[in-house]
Formats: C-alpha cells, sequence, structure tokens
C-alpha cells in the first residue's frame, strides 16, 4: 500500500478481544494511543468486545493536549445500542472495510484470538500492512508445546515437559520421576500466566489441571528451571537489523512464588532490574540466543524471550540459558517489561512505537 508522504499516516490501534487478556489489552492500548507521534500519525481506534463485535471508533484529536486515558479510550469506542446489537459478523465485515483504509493496523491484542496469528491472517486477507508478528510467528509462539519443539529442533535448552491434551488427566510414574517436583501447570496457550499453578505435591495435580482448562483445553506440566529470571526483547528495525535490549532481571519479593498475573500487574513490590547484573559475556549470549529464537520462529517486528539462568550441574558457578517462553506481542503498559527495556536502552516509548510502525510498513509481507 502506497503512502502519503505529505499527510499523516493513518495507523488503527487494534485492541480488546475475547481472550482472558482483554483488560491487559485496553491498558496497553491507552499507552499506545497516548504515545503515539501526533505530527505524524492519525489514529482511529478498533475495539474487540469481549463478545467479539467490532467497534470503529473516531479519530482521535491531533491536538498536543488531547488526554488520552483508558477511559477516554473505551469511550471513542462505546457500545451504542445499534453497534452493540450488531452481529459478529457483521460488525468485522464492517470494520475490516475500515481496516483497508488504514495505512497501518497496530495490533495491541494479547492472548487468543488476538495474539495467535487468527487477527493476522484477517489483516493478511485485507492486505494491509500490521505491526508486528506474521501468521506463523504468532501460532508457533502462543502454543507453547510447538514453541519448545521449533526451539530444541534448532539446538535451543527448553525446560522439559509434557503436554496434556483434552481429557488426560494422569501423568504416568515414570513422567513423574523424570520431571520431579515442583512442576507448573499451565494452558499451553495462553498468556500473563492466567491459569498457571506451582505445584509442589503430586496430589495438587488434578486442581491445577483443572484451573488451566479454564483458559485452555491443553495444558503443559512443565518441570520448575531453578535459576535467575532474565527477559530480552528483540527489536526489527526497516532495514532488516534485528538488536536485542539491555537484559531484564525480575526479582520477586519473598512473599511472591513465581510471576503470576498479580505480580505482573498488581504488585508493586516486584522489581525489575535494568540491565540486569550479568557478566559482558553472559550479555552478549544471550542476546545472541534471542536473535536465534526471533529468526528460528520467524518473527517480525518485535519479540520478547524469557529465560531462566539454570546453574550449571556440575557447581562450576556457570549457567545454562534454558528458554522458558516468547511472547509475540509483548505487554505495552507503563508496567510491561518491553517498553521499559527499550527505555533503558535509549529509546524513548513514542519513538519505539515509531521504529515498530516503520518496520510494518517496510516488510515485504
Amino acid at each position: 500500500m502506497s503512502v502519503n508522504a505529505n499527510a499523516r499516516q493513518r495507523v488503527a490501534v487494534l485492541f480488546g478481544g475475547p481472550s482472558d487478556e482483554y483488560d491487559v489489552s485496553c491498558h496497553s492500548a491507552a499507552n499506545v494511543v497516548r504515545a503515539l507521534n501526533r505530527e505524524r500519525f492519525s489514529v482511529t481506534p478498533v475495539r474487540i468486545t469481549r463478545e467479539s463485535v467490532w467497534i470503529v471508533g473516531e479519530e482521535i484529536g491531533s491536538e498536543q493536549g488531547t488526554v488520552i486515558d483508558e477511559a477516554h479510550l473505551l469511550h471513542s469506542t462505546r457500545d451504542e445500542l445499534s453497534r452493540a446489537a450488531s452481529s459478529v459478523g457483521a460488525s468485522v465485515a464492517a470494520a475490516v472495510a475500515s481496516l483497508a483504509r488504514m495505512d497501518v493496523v497496530f495490533p495491541v491484542l494479547h492472548g487468543r484470538y488476538g495474539e495467535d496469528g487468527t487477527v493476522q491472517a484477517l489483516l493478511e486477507l485485507a492486505r494491509v500492512p500490521y505491526v508486528g508478528n506474521g501468521v506463523f510467528a504468532s501460532a508457533a509462539g502462543m502454543d507453547k508445546q510447538q514453541t519448545k519443539r521449533l526451539l530444541a529442533a534448532d539446538g535451543l535448552t527448553v525446560a522439559d515437559g509434557v503436554v496434556l491434551g483434552p481429557g488426560d488427566t494422569a501423568i504416568d510414574e515414570a513422567t513423574r520421576a523424570r520431571l520431579g517436583l515442583p512442576v507448573f501447570v499451565k494452558p499451553a496457550r495462553s498468556g500473563s500466566s492466567f491459569g498457571v499453578t506451582k505445584v509442589n505435591r503430586w496430589s495438587d495435580l488434578d486442581a491445577a489441571l483443572e484451573l488451566a482448562r479454564e483458559s485452555d483445553s491443553k495444558v503443559l506440566v512443565e518441570r520448575a528451571v531453578p535459576g535467575r529470571e532474565v527477559d530480552v526483547a528483540v527489536l526489527e528495525y526497516p532495514d532488516g537489523t534485528l538488536v536485542a535490549g539491555p537484559p531484564l532481571e525480575i526479582v520477586l519479593p519473598g512473599s511472591v512464588d513465581f510471576f503470576d498475573y498479580g505480580a505482573k500487574y498488581e504488585n508493586d513490590a516486584v522489581e525489575f532490574r535494568i540491565p540486569a547484573e550479568l557478566d559482558p559475556q553472559l550479555t552478549e549470549r544471550l542476546h545472541e540466543l534471542a536473535i536465534e529464537v526471533f529468526r528460528t520462529l520467524d518473527c517480525k517486528g518485535m519479540l520478547r524471550v524469557d529465560f531462566f539462568l539454570r546453574p550449571e550441574a556440575d557447581g562450576s558457578g556457570g549457567v545454562v540459558p534454558v528458554v522458558n517462553e516468547v511472547n509475540t506481542m509483548p505487554g505495552m503498559t507503563a508496567m510491561s517489561q518491553y517498553p521499559q527495556i527499550w527505555k533503558a536502552g535509549g529509546i524513548e516509548y513514542s519513538d519505539l512505537l515509531t521504529i515498530l510502525i516503520d518496520t510494518a510498513l517496510a516488510a515485504d509481507r
């Protein structure tokens, strides 16, 4: 799609959706809309309700003093009676027609039906450029089982685990012995630690499986990996250059057992240390591994790779970086790791968004 260099570029910010992460998406979208450069971009919010109705809002004013917060954003895409009564199919068709007139779409969608390749496929069919990862990387990155398979096939170290499909409730004794305790029980296709339980006794497994299956019928039971938790962000520039940001270490207070939803978004005592205190050789290695993950999954635009630094078994003091998870659409809230990493790396939030949009417009999808 050609872009008129003399006019502000039309950006649709797509947010909401029927996943568990609706609220996180709204928080992220408010930050994105507020930070986009008004001199260069005109912004139209498009909200997907929890019921999957798509609502195209009015263009956000270009005045620098315009107040953009979550309440304003939701009001601009309010559920008017005529819109709320619209069928899902009709609302999607009308929204896609509006999106096709945009220069670029910025999906700020987390979880299933937004981060898993479904919306990306729709945007591909509409022939409109969009920020972030394509269909394959989004789908593969959302499914923890498939992510592990792809990364392990390329020689990257991942945590051992077993996948239980719908109806599977038992883990045999040999597998229990191999995994040991504790284990983490996770929905295989969900984010933000929804439905995740740390299991210290096998007698608690059934309850953990039940909780995980509230988010996904496929569940991952994964060996706990001891060690420091470090995240690395990868950013693609319009010319294809890949850069990894300063490593971020997640430091939990003693009262928090693991980095769950509450720790991510509700606990002020959780500390992000940027840059993490690592020796330069380890930092360089993490950068290399994060970019390798980006390429293995055929990512575009952005990726966050979460590592555990597992101590070497020989007691030498060295560590083995273990890929825990990837995030193909990282959170964009004020507390989120991805924008904080790049701010520490010298890229302000507004400039980060501009780079992501320019990369999307330059991409040959």
